[in-house]
């Protein structure tokens, strides 16, 4: 019988995780505390109580938003990590990019709405096209790495 036919088979399989995905998951899943401590800003500006633009308000909804979505991604590399053959710099790009561009997208939209009043990005909109970039190449080098295990 098979896993997908054997009722109690199902239920004793688990999967067994690389340190590295192990430690890595941990990590992350303690970083979506934060996400949700997050949350309570954004409720503040629902409310009112916080004073933010417009432009302030739609920024802080993406970077949580990116925040919380990026870092679930994140989680699934790692188990999708575990099934490739790649070592090296592709091991690392498909295990750790889309962690880190959970960082810099969200840091993005923060960084480059921060500050009284504003109503247009500064500066540290690089980071969220930096982000941009290194999930586009993270999930490709994932991608590309299960389907040539």
């Amino acid at each position: 019988m098979s896993l997908l036919t054997d009722p109690q088979a199902m239920a004793t399989a688990t999967a067994t995780l690389s340190d590295a995905s192990r430690t890595t998951a941990g990590i992350l899943l303690l970083a979506l505390v934060t996400v949700e401590t997050g949350g309570l800003y954004l409720l503040s500006i629902v409310r009112g109580s916080a004073e933010v633009t417009p432009f302030q308000e739609k920024f802080a909804r993406a970077g949580h938003a990116h925040a919380g979505v990026l870092l679930l991604l994140a989680l699934i590399c790692q188990v999708l990590a575990d099934s490739t053959t790649q070592t090296g710099a592709l091991n690392w790009l498909s295990r750790s990019g889309v962690a880190i561009s959970a960082l810099l997208m969200p840091g993005g939209f923060f960084f480059s709405s921060m500050g009284a009043g504003r109503t247009k990005p500064n500066k540290f909109i690089w980071m969220v096209f930096a982000g941009a970039a290194l999930l586009a190449l993270s999930l490709i080098s994932l991608g590309v790495g299960l389907l040539t295990a």
